[in-house]
């Protein structure tokens, strides 16, 4: 029985990441430009930083969490919905593959797509100074644990909405991303906030970039704080991640 969950559990895995590759690998193959539009998106902010005498630093680290928050919210709606519409996920689905399999491969498969762009501005960062390398681990897992808040919140509402047309969801998708991104203290530092900068922790961009810039050197917070927000933002991605479960369940009846 055992060996059985475990051989189950390896396809699993297996089939998230042939879904992955057949979702992301033509794309960067057919839409090469694609690499470029998504960094120039998240580098827009850097510009006016400049421009307005901002502090870059924050700027970088707002572009790494905008990179894979953005797409990882935008991409799990549209995406999915797109499949929807011409019946690719019926067919995987309908496979001898699991739901949670297409679920985590479709998710990944934009993480895929952006991750040139996130090693540009690591790179960057790192080069400058703006983030010193022994943040850089800890900076990793802030990012992909942020991309797998955003992602399943994304996986749920397009779940939700299932009967919902492809342009409206579209307009929803692009607002609560760019919301997500832009008015959470992402690019700007969240004592600005003054007394309601408690606020940043409830948001995943925002509290994963709090965590960013404390281990950089960019803002100063004590460990009992940097422990409840790491635990705040796994207890979101814990949440998350049973949400989609459940509606993954739901989706096999």
């Amino acid at each position: 029985m055992l060996e059985e969950k475990k051989t189950k559990i390896k396809k699993m895995i297996k089939d998230a990441f042939v879904i992955a590759a057949l979702k992301s690998i033509p794309d960067l193959k057919r839409q090469p430009l694609m690499l470029m539009m998504i960094g120039l998106i998240s580098a827009v902010p850097l510009f006016f930083l400049m421009i307005f005498g901002g502090e870059i630093s924050y700027g970088f680290i707002g572009a790494m969490i905008s990179t894979v928050g953005f797409i990882g919210i935008v991409s799990a709606i549209q995406d999915i919905t797109w499949d929807r519409y011409i019946k690719v996920r019926e067919m995987i689905v309908a496979m001898p593959v699991h739901p949670l399999s297409y679920m985590l491969g479709a998710a990944m498969a934009p993480l895929i797509f952006s991750a040139p762009g996130i090693v540009f501005f690591l790179a960057i960062a790192l080069g400058f100074g703006f983030l010193p390398l022994q943040s850089l681990g800890w900076t990793i897992v802030a990012l992909l644990m942020c991309w797998a808040v955003l992602s399943s919140i994304g996986f749920v509402i397009s779940t939700y909405l299932k009967k919902t047309s492809a342009y409206t969801l579209s307009n929803v998708s692009n607002i609560l991303g760019l919301g997500l991104i832009f008015i959470p203290p992402v690019y700007y530092p969240e004592e600005m906030l003054g007394g309601i900068s408690w606020i940043a922790v409830l948001f995943p961009t925002s509290n994963a970039a709090g965590l960013i810039r404390a281990y950089s050197g960019l803002s100063s917070l004590t460990l009992e704080i940097i422990m409840i927000r790491w635990l705040v933002l796994l207890a979101m991605m814990i949440v998350s991640i049973l949400l989609v479960v459940f509606k993954a369940k739901w989706r096999e009846t």
